[in-house]
């Protein structure tokens, strides 16, 4: 059974808008989700993209956590390999002493972006391939905690302000291969059912029969984060979706297209291999109660009993829509 829910936010930028207005949308929907009875807001890291405006975490957490006040806020997640751990540590260290024990720190292996993109964000001596992610795990955990390795060649060097406690991490993964490092080195999972290709639910039990436990985690703890839309009927939820996915089909880096009416073709439909190979990703839409139920099941699938829920539409409203019915019908205001 789901006994918290939370959103993780893209920052979607919609056609006739501006990324400043995605971000300020971002603000505002933090602050409703917050009233509604959300546990957790994350927001994610993409560059050089049209349609996602949030490409610094570090930064846009700092301003949704001053515009709330109890709601935990973190990363979904911020992509370690791009970075130095011990940059990582300092800003999300910093953001903790702000704002004590409401700041989560998510982390990612992927590139958020293209392979351009990603050699531009790594360009210098110091770039790191993504078989060293492991290890700069662990070296940002050690700053975190204050306590680096002592016979290494950072030991004297301490990741500031010191203040009591650190942002807890979370791995993200959408593969074996990530899983299997949450589980090497004893950290939380959060699963990314919305990007995921497969079920998953063999990777996830293969966490748990694998997961070595830490001081911080000594059992293997699941999230779960997939994309919903949710409308008073099934007629409008599939017409808000729509948005998605014509978006998915047309190159998810433009800025997401308006709604269209039932039948009309996809962009790309010419190449219906490709286009469904964009196209057919999870994504739950329907009245309050199918979403539930659906999300119930999907949640006990994978024995998680938190849920992230992505939800990316063309009208600001109709996302905040969304969050405002599944609030509802999940009784959040009184779990």
């Amino acid at each position: 059974m789901i006994r918290r829910l939370g959103v993780v936010d893209q920052s979607p930028v919609s056609t006739g808008s501006t990324p400043a207005q995605a971000l300020q949308n971002s603000i505002d929907l933090v602050k409703r989700c917050e009233a509604l009875g959300y546990h957790r807001y994350w927001v994610a890291e993409h560059h050089s993209s049209q349609a996602l405006a949030g490409s610094a975490p570090e930064i846009l957490v700092g301003q949704l956590a001053a515009a709330t006040t109890t709601i935990r806020v973190g990363s979904g997640g911020v992509m370690l390999t791009h970075y130095s751990a011990y940059k990582v540590a300092e800003q999300w260290r910093m953001l903790h002493a702000l704002f004590p024990h409401r700041i989560d720190l998510g982390l990612g292996r992927a590139p958020g972006s293209d392979q351009t993109t990603a050699a531009a964000l790594a360009k210098g001596p110091g770039a790191l391939s993504a078989e060293h992610y492991p290890a700069q795990i662990d070296e940002l955990a050690a700053f975190l905690r204050d306590e680096p390795n002592p016979t290494g060649p950072f030991r004297d060097v301490r990741a500031t302000p010191i203040t009591e406690g650190a942002p807890p991490l979370w791995l993200l993964a959408s593969s074996a291969g990530s899983a299997g490092i949450a589980a090497h080195l004893g950290l939380p999972l959060v699963w990314a059912h919305f990007i995921a290709r497969g079920p998953g639910q063999e990777t996830v039990d293969a966490y748990r029969a694998n997961y070595q436990p830490s001081p911080e985690y000594p059992h293997p703890i699941v999230m779960l984060a997939t994309g919903a839309i949710c409308a008073e009927t099934q007629q409008e939820a599939a017409y808000v979706a729509s948005s998605v996915q014509r978006w998915r089909a047309s190159g998810p880096t433009r800025p997401i297209p308006e709604p269209a009416p039932p039948g009309t073709p996809l962009p790309g439909s010419d190449n219906p291999l490709f286009v469904n190979q964009r196209v057919n990703k999870p994504l739950l839409h329907g009245t309050p109660t199918y979403v539930k139920d659906e999300l119930e099941s999907l949640a006990d699938s994978f024995g998680a009993d938190e849920v992230l829920l992505i939800t990316i539409t063309h009208n600001h409203a109709a996302r905040v829509r969304s969050y405002e019915l599944l609030a509802d019908v999940f009784d959040l205001a009184n779990s």
